[in-house]
């Protein structure tokens, strides 16, 4: 079978659209899809300047999805002055699994002569996944506690390292199941916070000032393109599932959506191009709701952006500390 585009041997065919790639034309179209996204999102400001570059802080946890984003973004800004790219890394204390994974972090980053930031859970919170998953002490899934922990030290240190904004390695089917989700769940106001916290066009969303703004720029590639591009570019990535994740509806949800995938070709393509547009329209229309309008504490034991005086985060850790 041969490439569309000439006539070496196709690597892949994608059923959505049909077309049947070679290697080189594969992964133009995966860094294509990437750079697009970064342009239709607005991600590089109109006044970043050398003088005043733009800092963009890259979630690496060593898998596909951001081991992949960190490669494109790289060979794509790493010659921009106007651009400033730091890898972070947060070791969960999951014994085995991140000390992989963190391996292929910190050789990509030596690769890529990228300034590069390791926090772990242990160190910075005082407790290790491996440890919270045995006590257990809200008789939560696993994903529940680190979902959380996860994202109060990304945030906390993307603002250390002075980010204009914190990329994460979510692909198409992650984009995807969260849309359907929110759905199902008939969360709107959900939808409209997901439009402005990571998938809006920063042109078009309402920034607060309270956190830092996210941005997916992998989301337009699925994850089992992402997973070749990876293997073809042979990039150090750990491509193993956590030993703790047990997401039961999130896990649902994947197996509908590649099950509709097979029979469907472009279900996922379809669902993000009418849930951006809802995004958008229900951010406009809810804006004010709710959270926005609570006035935010600093956590009196953290210091972190809290609704109360405890943030989630060090109740959770005392809950597990105290067991």
């Amino acid at each position: 079978m041969e490439c569309d585009k000439c006539d070496r041997d196709a690597v892949m065919v994608a059923n959505y659209s049909g077309a049947h790639l070679c290697e080189n034309h594969f992964c133009a179209s995966v860094e294509k899809r990437v750079r697009r996204r970064v342009r239709e999102d607005s991600l590089v400001p109109r006044d970043a300047s050398p003088d005043d570059p733009d800092t963009w802080v890259i979630g690496l946890s060593g898998g596909k999805d951001s081991v992949v984003l960190t490669h494109i973004l790289d060979e794509t800004f790493g010659p921009d002055p106007r651009i400033e790219l730091v890898a972070l890394s947060i070791h969960e204390g999951i014994e085995g699994y991140r000390d992989k994974s963190l391996d292929a972090c910190v050789e990509l980053c030596e690769d890529l002569s990228l300034h590069h930031e390791v926090v772990s859970y242990e160190e910075e919170l005082g407790v290790r996944m491996d440890d919270v998953v045995e006590k257990d002490p809200e008789n939560m899934a696993p994903c529940a506690y680190c979902g959380v922990f996860r994202r109060d030290l990304l945030e906390q240190y993307a603002e250390e390292l002075g980010a204009d904004k914190l990329l994460t390695g979510h692909n198409l089917d992650d984009e995807a199941q969260t849309a359907l989700m929110n759905f199902l769940e008939g969360d709107v106001t959900q939808v409209a916070k997901h439009f402005d916290a990571s998938i809006g066009d920063f042109e078009k969303r309402a920034l607060s000032e309270n956190f830092v703004p996210r941005a997916k720029p992998l989301r337009d590639v699925p994850e089992k393109e992402v997973a070749l591009y990876a293997h073809l570019k042979d990039l150090p990535a750990h491509i193993t599932e956590c030993p703790h994740a047990s997401e039961a509806y999130r896990g649902e949800i994947q197996q509908l959506l590649l099950e509709l995938e097979e029979n469907h070709p472009g279900t996922r393509h379809s669902i993000m191009a009418g849930y951006e547009e809802l995004a958008q329209m229900a951010a406009e229309q809810y804006r004010g709701d709710g959270d926005e309008d609570v006035e935010l504490n600093e956590c009196e034991r953290c210091g972190s952006k809290t609704g109360g005086t405890v943030c989630r985060k060090c109740k959770l850790v005392e809950a597990v500390q105290a067991v």
